[in-house]
């Protein structure tokens, strides 16, 4: 018996349904609302808002919290609804946030009844574990609202004026809705392995349809690679548009080949990037693999502001993503991210708006000559990153190191500068090896005794557990 093209399509959509599901492993939950938040003049107003207005409860989940005047801006509210009663938990990356927590920052939420926990603290038992880090970025008040984003919270996403630095380009968004459970539910388990309390989440069935929207909350952890597939799958389905803004773009051959497959197939695939950085090395990093897109019909965009740190992504007016993971492999598989997959009509043609006015402040990088693209001179990126965003960046010059070692691909002229830096580094090496060997063998032996340590506290309490 011959099935209706009516059954036939909705076999289709049951399929993709399945699809998306299995290779983002989290579920389409529907009957949101959701608010696009451009910047920190939207996102800011709207989370100081919602926390004011909390109730019962404030779980923060924050990569980077300055200790600057706008992160003891969220500190004093944080503090002030603490003493009103609400339970107050906030989760920061002890790398990321730098200093700050040391300093005091947190000391005026602590002593108002707020708890406070690092996430993933180097100890002696978790030799090289704390290179994970967690880079979510996720605010839920009293179980009802929840913001997702790139943001994190500090000065930089507001900008100095009084220095000339305008704020950084950046996007997040509001959910309200059954989603939210979910959202709930991610923050709990990370307050676990902070070393917090079991919370209690909310069912999704018990919160109230807000709205029209479908999406897809998605928490990923170190090796699990669920957005990696999902915006493989993504770059493989898209039939129209493709357009995608990121801030550390270091593809990995898999999804450089994707882009350039869609691209060549007559997919409008756009790239936006930065072109100034605070973390320096990734912009050459990231020109280094411009050519391979650029000849399969990818375009490249640069913002000619002071920083885009959007991580967005929206396809054929149908499909979008927003959160805090970029295009690199610390982000696919080394951090705890958190990403929304939204499928919205509406939502998408927002962030295509925003996309679109994004390029009026960006410059189209093309191909010139055979030889190489237009407008890559490069400036001194060196001056924009600190040394703890120089070690957070070693991972690129990594792939310029392979690529010189190796062969697997040809070098562009954006690479001279870590070519030669990586040249002179391993001279020294050289050098010190010869000369002073004691220096090299401190080290490595001292590395060598961490990491037994480290398997015998392990050892030690798998026993001790077995004799429970």
């Amino acid at each position: 018996m011959r099935r209706s093209p009516a059954l036939d399509l909705q076999a289709l959509r049951g399929a993709a349904d399945q699809a998306f599901s299995r290779t983002a492993g989290a579920p389409l939950v529907g009957g949101n609302a959701v608010r696009i938040l451009r910047d920190a003049t939207e996102n800011y107003p709207a989370w100081e808002a919602a926390i004011a207005s909390a109730e019962r409860s404030i779980h923060i989940e924050m990569y980077i919290f300055h200790r600057d005047a706008v992160g003891r801006r969220f500190v004093d509210l944080l503090a002030a609804r603490a003493r009103a009663g609400v339970d107050v938990r906030v989760i920061y990356d002890w790398f990321g946030a730098g200093v700050g927590a040391a300093l005091g920052l947190f000391t005026p939420l602590v002593k108002a009844g707020g708890q406070v926990r690092p996430f993933n603290p180097p100890t002696i038992g978790n030799a090289l574990g704390w290179l994970r880090r967690n880079h979510r970025k996720l605010i839920t008040v009293d179980g009802r609202i929840a913001f997702v984003s790139g943001l994190c919270i500090g000065q930089a996403w507001v900008g100095d004026p009084k220095k000339g630095r305008e704020p950084w380009r950046d996007t997040g968004l509001e959910i309200i809705g059954p989603a939210v459970a979910h959202a709930e539910a991610s923050f709990a388990e990370s307050w676990l392995l902070a070393g917090g309390s079991e919370l209690d989440v909310p069912d999704p069935a018990d919160i109230p349809p807000a709205g029209t929207v479908n999406l897809r909350l998605i928490p990923t952890e170190p090796f699990t690679a669920n957005l990696l597939r999902l915006d493989l799958l993504v770059g493989t389905v898209a039939r129209r548009s493709l357009w995608i803004t990121d801030a550390y773009f270091m593809g990995t051959g898999p999804y450089m080949e994707a882009l350039m497959r869609a691209a060549a197939d007559g997919v409008d695939v756009r790239l936006l990037l930065p072109r100034e950085s605070d973390v320096g090395w990734t912009v050459p990093i990231a020109r280094s693999l411009y050519r391979p897109l650029l000849e399969a019909g990818v375009r490249i965009f640069e913002w000619n502001g002071t920083m885009v740190h959007a991580k967005t992504a929206v396809a054929d007016s149908r499909w979008a993503r927003i959160g805090s993971t970029n295009l690199n492999l610390n982000s696919w598989i080394g951090n705890w991210e958190l990403d929304v997959a939204i499928e919205d009509v509406g939502v998408a043609r927002t962030l295509e708006e925003h996309f679109l006015k994004d390029l009026e402040r960006s410059t189209e990088v093309v191909l010139t000559s055979p030889r190489r693209p237009r407008r890559l001179h490069l400036r001194q990126y060196g001056r924009y990153g600190s040394r703890r965003r120089v070690a957070r960046t070693m991972s690129g010059v990594g792939r310029t190191l392979g690529a010189a070692v190796t062969g697997n691909r040809p070098l562009e002229s954006v690479e001279i500068s870590p070519v030669l830096l990586l040249a002179a580094l391993l001279t020294i090496v050289a050098v010190v090896g010869i000369v002073m060997p004691q220096v090299l063998a401190w080290p490595v032996a001292i590395i060598a005794g961490w990491l037994a340590v480290t398997l015998v506290v392990d050892a030690w309490q798998l026993w001790r557990r077995s004799r429970k």
